[in-house]
């Protein structure tokens, strides 16, 4: 197990300086070249390039499980900058059964830390092997002793996402919230995915997409987990119900023709704002109308929230949409027809009853 020597450097003043140190050393100009103004340009511009390999929560995500880490070890007067299996194996270890009576980690939070030691071991150009025996064998005995099968948000039907969309007033932030709801459930987004809309191509640098509206719908063009990808937004039946109406009618009223899609707006209504809308709007925007619209008043409030979430939209397209597989895993952008078919397995249940075929 890796510990402090006399020929390791002195500690760090903190981690947050560890970081930034770390981070002014990636995609740095090479020793061998001599420094100039253009070149830290270049260095800086290609830092920003790879902060943007990966998504900006997940990035936030692994820089919060370094901080971790590093926290952890300085504690024990271990030193975090070498990937060492035998110390890691120990960390995870304290995750899933914590020495000072603090909850357990789950099975899926500790892998995702593991691949966010992963990650920032890569950004320093150095290799953690998760096969090894001190990190595999540790890893497998917490799956086994923690690990549950994934909690699946409830999916959103359509005649109760009316229901939702029938307590929003004309307003001009119900009118943005109508057009996220409407839209997003027909577009089968993710939260994120809704917010990092722009109204055409290229107008922010965080956005991570744009809408064409069409005579017969409109056309989402999207850069998503699995790349880019186009999502048909067809009209709907009535006005009411339309998520192509709710959008024209939203960035109408709201004057918006340029930059991001959904925005902020000032509680009195009397302003739309400029700044990007975030994620976790839309998460509080189900929870408030589901419980506004009165959808499953038999499960007790507390739990309602639980079970819905800014992925209610998502999987309740998934679930309830009666169409060829093939159309919902490409409007979704899933990667593979299984991952479709886990939201389609649970509206499919008992649909077949072999019990009854049996002659039982």
């Amino acid at each position: 197990m890796a510990g402090k020597s006399s020929s390791e450097p002195p500690a760090p003043s903190s981690d947050a300086q560890v970081d930034e140190n770390e981070e002014s050393r990636t995609n740095a100009i090479p020793d061998s070249v001599a420094a100039s103004g253009s070149l830290e340009q270049l260095a800086r511009t290609a830092r920003d390039f790879a902060a943007q390999a990966t998504a900006e929560n997940t990035n936030k995500a692994y820089k919060a499980d370094w901080a971790h880490f590093a926290s952890w070890c300085r504690r024990r007067g271990a030193t975090p900058f070498a990937p060492d299996p035998q110390l890691i194996g120990l960390y995870i270890t304290e995750c899933a059964a914590p020495q000072n009576g603090t909850p357990a980690l789950s099975y899926s939070t500790i892998e995702r830390r593991l691949s966010g030691l992963a990650w920032n071991y890569q950004q320093r150009g150095q290799v953690l092997d998760r096969k090894d025996r001190h990190i595999a064998t540790v890893l497998a005995g917490v799956k086994r002793a923690h690990a549950k099968p994934p909690v699946q948000k409830e999916p959103i039907a359509p005649d109760e996402l009316l229901k939702m969309v029938g307590t929003l007033s004309f307003s001009l932030r119900d009118l943005r919230d109508r057009a996220i709801l409407l839209f997003g459930y027909a577009g089968g987004f993710r939260r994120s995915e809704i917010v990092a809309l722009d109204v055409n191509r290229d107008d922010t640098i965080d956005g991570k997409g744009w809408v064409e509206v069409e005579k017969d719908g409109a056309i989402v063009i999207q850069q998503t987990k699995t790349g880019w990808k186009e999502a048909e937004i067809g009209r709907g039946s009535s006005e009411d119900s339309c998520p192509v109406h709710a959008l024209e009618q939203w960035l109408h009223y709201a004057k918006i023709d340029h930059g991001p899609v959904f925005r902020r707006v000032l509680r009195d209504n009397s302003k739309v704002q400029d700044g990007r809308l975030s994620d976790k709007h839309v998460a509080r925007l189900i929870k408030k109308t589901m419980l506004d619209a009165g959808i499953r008043t038999d499960v007790p409030e507390k739990d309602r929230l639980a079970l819905f979430s800014g992925h209610s939209l998502r999987a309740g397209l998934a679930f309830f949409a009666e169409a060829d597989e093939r159309h919902v895993q490409k409007q979704l952008g899933h990667a593979s027809a299984e991952m479709t078919r886990r939201y389609q397995r649970r509206r499919d249940r008992f649909r077949v009853n072999l019990t009854k075929a049996a002659g039982l």
